[in-house]
Parts: structure tokens; C-alpha cells; sequence
């Protein structure tokens, strides 16, 4: 199957790529390059896909020529982006978005999967949110996110079949690192400073999945049945990887040798939800996930370890998606619409 992966370059893609190359795959890449001046590591894959080197608001109906499906990663990748600048979020993340899958459909591929997100749940209860739970997002990107699943569930048809895969909060060890997520954020203070300093009491409910898990949920769409994956929506996880972030800071403090821990007050941050994953575990083939939260803290201390990494390169700026884009436009290399200037 030829597979165009949109977002090749970043935290998730730069797995995935090779990942689909390896079972198989004819795997194009297509990214912007904002975060290709960060490679925290060498992780031994020898097989990258090409890629074209484009904005996704300037993607062509003859890029997409050729292929069978496509993934779409690329978009403004979390909520502190969306503040910098809610009108360009939704001129990339939403409107973008949608264009793209029009596109697709008017090219003839047949799979498009949309990489979304639990955030749309929002605020919760203690219940756990469903496929079917009323969505409730907080934040420009949460909401870009339900207007590109409502917005591309209604060109399905008997040729395009969408799917909507709605990630935990990613985790876990990638060359083009990311440590603005909190996992990957609070074992980046345990290596370099030895204590983690929660600024909240640490409450809120989150769901957590490593970027492979992520991945495997990408390949076993592309493989399964159409029926199965038509225009339906899966939340990629595993239930008994929903955490408080005190119990998410605690597992990492476990992982890293004397890591002390200290907790402040209520914080402002009032996302909290706890997610069922018994769909995606009961009717996606071959789904289920490979890693556990403490698996994925100990996978990280390995890497620091092995390459020593420095606070310098734990808070430079090609590893927090704000500080880069910010770095972009402050340095006028992008231009207010972050075009490449």
C-alpha cells in the first residue's frame, strides 16, 4: 500500500515512518520542517521516507496522485499553540484539515485516518468518556479537532473512508523529542534536576499512550477490513492507563533514581478526564498496547543515560513546540501566518 504521512518530521511521525516501512509500506512523508533543527538522539533506524518539503494549506491535488491512503499528523501540535494564535490554529488545524481530506477524496484514496485527540473530552466527571461522550473541549485546539471530525465524517462514503483516532496523551522516546507533554516533561526535571516540583496538587485525570502504541493503532487501521474502520472513531489507549498527573509524577520519580517529589496547591488547569479504550481493544484487529507508563519512564531515563543529555537540551527550544515556533517568528524566518518567510 502507498501511504502519504503528513507530519513526517515530527514527535509521531519521525516513528511512524520508518515503523510502516518496516511491515511493509510505500511510505511518502510531507511536513513543513518547523522542529527538523531538533534530533535529540540517534535511535539506529536506517529507513526514513522521502518527503515533500510543503505547508499542508499548499498541498496539491497531484501530491496526492498515487496513493492508497493517508495519515494526517501535521497540524499545530497542542493547546499552549493554539493560545499564541487561536485564528491561525484554526486556519491550519481546521480548515486545513479538511481541505486536505477533500482533497483526498477528489484524488480517489480511499483511507484517510485523522490523528485526533482526547482532549476533546475536555472536563469530565469521575465516568469514563467514550466514542459516544459528549464532547467538551477547552482550548482552540481541542475544538479544531471536533470541527475536522465532524467536518470530514460527512464526505464518507462508499469511496473515502474516514477514521478518527482519538490519542491519549503521547509519551515515550523520539528523535525529534517533545518535552512540552507531560510524561516526557516530568522525566526530563527528574534527569536534570533530580526533583520533580509539582506547581499543582497534581488531581487531574489523564490518559496516557506511547507514540508505538500510536503507531501500531495507525497500522492496524490501514490493515483492517473497511467495515470495520468506516467512518468511525477510536480512542487509542488502554484503560488502566488513565493516571492523576500525581500518580504520572510519581511513576517517573520511581524510574529515576533519587527523584524527590513535592506538590503545591489546586492549580488553574481545570482538564481532567478519564477515557475508556474498550473499543479500540475489542474491535480493531491486532490493537492492543505494547507499553505501560512505567515502561515508558524507563525507556526515557535509558536514553538520557546513554547520551547524557544536558539541561541545555532538555529546555532548548527545538524540543517545546512553543518556544520554536516563537523562535520562528521572533527571527522573522516565519511570517505572521507562519509561512515561511
Amino acid at each position: 500500500m502507498k501511504v502519504l504521512v503528513t507530519g513526517t518530521d515530527g514527535y509521531i511521525g519521525s516513528i511512524l515512518g520508518p515503523y510502516l516501512i518496516k511491515n511493509g509500506y510505500a511510505v511518502t512523508g510531507f511536513d513543513t520542517g518547523f522542529y527538523r533543527s531538533g534530533w535529540l538522539f540517534n535511535n539506529g533506524e536506517r529507513t526514513y521516507p522521502a518527503y515533500i518539503n510543503k505547508d499542508l494549506r499548499d498541498i496539491e491535488l497531484s501530491d496526492l496522485q498515487g496513493f492508497e491512503a493517508v495519515v494526517h499528523l501535521a497540524e499545530l501540535s497542542n493547546d499552549p499553540l493554539g493560545k499564541l494564535n487561536p485564528e491561525i490554529t484554526f486556519k491550519i488545524n481546521h480548515k486545513g484539515s479538511v481541505r486536505i481530506a477533500k482533497l483526498c477524496k477528489q484524488a480517489g484514496i480511499k483511507r484517510f485516518i485523522y490523528a485526533s485527540s482526547c482532549s476533546v473530552y475536555g472536563v469530565g466527571t469521575e465516568d469514563y468518556k467514550t466514542e459516544d461522550s459528549t464532547l467538551n473541549p477547552q482550548t482552540a485546539y481541542a475544538e479544531c479537532k471536533t470541527k475536522v471530525e465532524n467536518d470530514v465524517s460527512e464526505l464518507a462514503d462508499d469511496n473515502f473512508s474516514p477514521t478518527f483516532l482519538r490519542n491519549a496523551t503521547a509519551y515515550g522516546a523520539s528523535p525529534r523529542m517533545r518535552f512540552d507533554i507531560v510524561l516526557n516533561n516530568l522525566a526530563g526535571l527528574a534527569w536534570t534536576k533530580g526533583v520533580i516540583e509539582m506547581t499543582s496538587d497534581g488531581m487531574p485525570w489523564r490518559p496516557l499512550v506511547h507514540i508505538k502504541d500510536i503507531s501500531k493503532a495507525i497500522r492496524c487501521v490501514l490493515e483492517s477490513p473497511r467495515d470495520i474502520i468506516h467512518n468511525q472513531i477510536f480512542n487509542v489507549g488502554d484503560t488502566d492507563q488513565n493516571f492523576r498527573v500525581k500518580e504520572i509524577a510519581e511513576i517517573v520519580g520511581e524510574a529515576f533514581p533519587g527523584c524527590r517529589l513535592t506538590f503545591g496547591s489546586k492549580g488553574g488547569d481545570n482538564r481532567s478526564y478519564r477515557v475508556s479504550f474498550d473499543k479500540i481493544n475489542s474491535r480493531l484487529p491486532g490493537f492492543s498496547c505494547e507499553y505501560t507508563a512505567q515502561k515508558g519512564a524507563e525507556e526515557l531515563y535509558s536514553i538520557f543515560e546513554k547520551i547524557n543529555m544536558s539541561a541545555n537540551s532538555f529546555n532548548g527550544r527545538p524540543y517545546t513546540r512553543l518556544k520554536q515556533l516563537k523562535f520562528l517568528l521572533e527571527s522573522n524566518q516565519l511570517d505572521k501566518d507562519l509561512y515561511w518567510a
